[in-house]
């Protein structure tokens, strides 16, 4: 294992002889010398003698032999520090066994029999073996020595703790995993020997991500090949690895690549297993029938590995809010706009019908997107879009591209738009306050004379904190006057304290409140390629390529915007990376570098810019939790939700040292 707590599993599907336990056994510590970096190996039911020997089960020879080639696998794992885990059949009590032997060290350190035995259509196991409900030692005796039996094993690995189920035991309604995970399994081990038939692969594939997410797990399957008999079925060698509902890694199988699976298959990933147990930490739901349901207590068999450096088999998606697949995008993209749509809804039918729905237009991603579902909402609810009321407020550092955008698109929308340039206003604010912008004497200047003197400014007296808070919450006191008040403001924003206090940090409903930046541009391209045909869809693809800025600081003398948000806090896509990682998973800032360092960005951040980008985050993160404890209502719309009502409970006042 190593330091960041990834436990290295391999899932084999190794050619088999039919009843030739010999040839087995060389096949399987054949496979297992190409896992030399893996923690864990994992084997398919019944590999030692294949699945498939029918009524040679009862023979003693193949039995016999089996038992003289368990040794011979044991002594080739000396001291690879590896968990190995092979089945086997064994008789115990003079009772037939479909069994899973785990290897450590040499020795044969625990035995788990099968529970639940197929016997219908294709399965006759029931013929040959006994079901574990009706074994009573619990331990065997081998070599020598007494190894644990039972279905009641756990096997701890530093901090895995892990549990063994064989094939049909997953398909019960109440698995033996389920048990397991309640008593403390973090990973699931499968043994299995899976025939293929047309569709059962993704039948397969839902079970396994939906045990390890239901048991809050990670789960490895290891699935017999076509090597098995092929007299009435053929075995697919689908091999795979899940983490809380995600297939991380599969083989080829039967039916997708046949030929690949001729020679056997290994299927490697490396299991989080820091996300696993936060998860498991702070759902407290996954642990609460343990005294319910758990009959008797485990017994736990420990082993130990020692800390190793090896490179990290997994890539981490550098945007863990948009899905990296064109269609799951889509979906995604529809489903949030769904959310936001719903939500808005319900909202409105709590108003007057004669209340206008105010929101500040600005030609931004944030604003265009509140529009948009706004109008979408009054559609689906048979409103008149004139109820909505868009209000353009340019400033001191409004652009021309972004002012011309948002006029054009209210105007294609159909809903009603007001422009009010609030420079006067923020001007007589400044002299109410006895101010002086960047140094500037206001108290006699009209605002051409001061907007010419804020374009003639030095570039490095371009900062203003006063100046575009008076800007910010001017804009705020025109929309709360002219009616319900639908915010802008996104999940990224709310994270970073990227907003004014009671500017564009308040509204009376946030319908963006759920969704971070980095997926903000998808949802409007989503938008403009599926819901508005051109010239709408056009000026929404420009809004959606624009820089992202507040204008809020003065233009420059050629008119351009001076002001660009990501050269101030850096790149949203690290930010939102960093977000999610701390909240979803509980990393901390070490292990926030750490994940950084394998996530596929959109494009190379050096590690300076990623060092630096982090410490704002993190400070921001922390001295801004005083404006999320006050945000308006809005929807969860993801796993990450910043609401002080709902998923985030911090105190505004705690200390972001402790975590440096």
């Amino acid at each position: 294992m190593d330091a960041w707590d990834f436990l290295r599993v391999s899932v084999v599907s190794p050619p088999v002889s039919v009843a030739d336990p010999i040839r087995n056994s060389e096949a399987i510590v054949r496979f297992a010398s190409q896992c030399e970096s893996s923690d864990v190996v994992l084997f398919p039911e019944l590999c030692l003698t294949g699945y498939t020997c029918g009524d040679l089960f009862a023979q003693e020879q193949l039995l016999d032999r089996c038992l003289e080639q368990l040794p011979i696998i044991a002594n080739a794992n000396r001291d690879r520090h590896q968990l190995w885990v092979i089945g086997l059949p064994l008789l115990i009590e003079n009772q037939l066994f479909n069994c899973a032997a785990a290897i450590f060290n040499g020795q044969v350190i625990g035995i788990v029999p099968k529970t639940f035995l197929p016997t219908y259509q294709e399965f006759y196991e029931a013929r040959w073996f006994q079901s574990s409900t009706s074994l009573h030692q619990r331990s065997y005796r081998f070599d020598g020595y007494d190894v644990p039996l039972g279905t009641d094993l756990l096997f701890k690995i530093n901090d895995a703790i892990i549990g063994i189920e064989i094939c049909e035991d997953l398909w019960m309604p109440i698995p033996p995993s389920s048990l397991h995970s309640l008593a403390g399994a973090n990973v699931i081990l499968n043994l299995s020997a899976s025939n293929e038939t047309i569709g059962k692969a993704d039948w397969r594939m839902q079970l396994v991500s939906s045990q390890a997410g239901r048991t809050v797990t990670a789960y490895a399957y290891a699935s017999a090949g076509p090597s098995e008999s092929t007299t009435d079925l053929v075995f697919g060698g689908h091999c795979m690895i899940a983490e809380l509902g995600t297939i991380l890694a599969q083989s080829p199988r039967v039916g997708t690549d046949w030929a690949a699976t001729k020679a056997g298959t290994v299927t490697t990933a490396d299991i989080d297993l820091h996300r696993i147990m936060h998860d498991r930490q702070v759902m407290q739901t996954a642990l609460q029938g343990t005294n319910t349901h758990v009959p008797v207590p485990y017994r736990q068999i420990e082993c130990w590995l020692s800390m190793t450096t090896r490179p990290l088999l997994r890539k981490y998606s550098g945007q863990p809010f948009v899905p990296q697949v064109e269609i799951e995008l889509s979906n995604r993209c529809r489903e949030v706009s769904q959310i936001q749509r719903a939500a808005l809804a319900k909202r409105l039918g709590q108003l007057p019908s004669q209340l206008p729905l105010a929101i500040g237009v600005s030609g931004g991603l944030d604003s265009t997107l509140a529009l948009l579902v706004a109008v979408e909402t009054c559609d689906d609810c048979e409103m008149e879009r004139k109820r909505i009321l868009g209000l353009t407020m340019p400033g001191f550092g409004t652009g021309k591209q972004s002012r011309s955008n948002a006029l054009s698109l209210m105007e294609q929308l159909g809903v009603t738009s007001i422009t009010i340039d609030i420079r006067e206003t923020c001007l007589q604010v400044f002299r109410s306050m006895n101010y002086s912008p960047f140094g500037i004497d206001v108290s006699k200047l009209d605002v051409n004379e001061f907007q010419k003197q804020l374009e003639a400014l030095d570039v490095g007296n371009r900062s203003d904190l006063t100046f575009e808070n008076v800007q910010a919450r001017t804009r705020t006191l025109l929309l709360m006057s002219h009616g319900f008040v639908l915010g802008t403001g996104d999940m990224s924003e709310s994270a970073l304290g990227w907003s004014t206090y009671n500017g564009d940090h308040m509204s009376m409903y946030n319908v963006n409140c759920g969704v971070p930046k980095t997926l903000v541009k998808f949802l409007i391209e989503h938008l403009a390629q599926h819901d508005f045909d051109a010239p709408i869809r056009e000026i929404l693809m420009d809004i959606a390529k624009a820089p992202i800025s507040p204008e809020l600081l003065p233009l420059t003398a050629e008119g351009h915007v001076h002001q660009a948000t990501e050269e101030t806090i850096g790149p949203y896509e690290l930010h939102d990376f960093f977000l999610y990682h701390l909240v979803r998973t509980g990393a901390s800032v070490e292990r926030l570098r750490f994940l950084a360092a394998h996530a596929d960005f959109s494009r190379d951040y050096s590690q300076a810019i990623i060092d630096q980008t982090l410490a704002t985050f993190m400070r921001r993160f922390f001295t801004n939790q005083f404006k999320r404890s006050c945000v308006p209502d809005g929807p969860k719309v993801g796993s990450v939700s910043l609401s002080p009502r709902g998923d985030w409970r911090m105190p505004s006042d705690a200390s972001v040292d402790g975590f440096l």
